[in-house]
């Protein structure tokens, strides 16, 4: 959750033409699909992925409007179950990352079509420890892997946007095993849907809803409309 003063700070950068998704975050040309990807599964199923880039607010929001995507759960990784608390996290001094646990049907979407949305509009991979206005190690962009494939899939995917120079700078994303995900408190579900006025929302996570909702149409749920419209 971000302080008061980082809500001064979007505001101004709204001002100014800049929001979470910067100018310095676009990408120089479309983001391509991943070349190396899980297959469409044949059958419903749930599996998970667990990503980090910036507050978990603005993360939770993009993928609860994906298509596929059971649940979004804002909470903990990267730190011991002692210090998954928000005000510790907060110090920078746990480990810990705000991350978002993402449930799946792989028959609907796969691993690296949500790392292409991840890379593309969620976050800004060129960041190093912050996003926006968000600063620390708490804000840090890493990709969470359960297994070997989603490994490979993370690793190659960077490499070959690396290689294309999509962005002006290299990607800073870390790519960890998942020790385990620890779910934040309750007040931090589901905020950007239930706060969609308040000022950090509105500038900052609502945007990046809108670009998923805008270029990623065939990826978006039907019927989801952006909060507070």
């Amino acid at each position: 959750m971000p302080s008061s003063t980082h809500i001064a700070l979007a505001l101004l950068g709204s001002l100014l033409g800049v929001t979470g998704c910067s100018a310095k975050a676009n990408p120089a040309s479309p983001v391509p699909a991943p070349v190396v990807d899980e297959q469409r599964a044949s059958t419903a199923a749930k599996q998970t992925a667990v990503l980090a880039g910036g507050c978990f607010w603005g993360i939770q929001a993009v993928f609860q409007h994906v298509k596929g995507v059971i649940s979004a759960t804002s909470g903990y990784s990267g730190g011991s179950a002692k210090t998954a608390e928000y005000e510790t996290v907060s110090t920078g001094e746990t480990g810990h990352a705000e991350s978002v646990q993402i449930v799946y049907d792989p028959s609907q979407i796969t691993y690296g079509e949500l790392l292409r949305i991840f890379f593309s509009v969620a976050h800004d991979p060129t960041e190093l420890n912050r996003q926006g206005p968000d600063e620390g190690t708490q804000y840090r962009s890493s990709i969470f892997y359960a297994n070997d494939e989603q490994k490979k899939i993370a690793e190659s995917y960077i490499a070959q946007l690396d290689q294309e120079k999509i962005f002006s700078r290299p990607i800073v994303t870390k790519v960890v095993a998942l020790q385990a995900f620890y779910p934040a408190e309750a007040y931090h579900q589901n905020y950007a849907c239930q706060n969609p006025h308040q000022p950090y929302i509105s500038h900052i996570a609502l945007p990046k809803v809108a670009k998923v909702r805008e270029k990623y149409k065939e990826l978006v749920k039907p019927q989801s409309p952006i909060p507070g419209q």
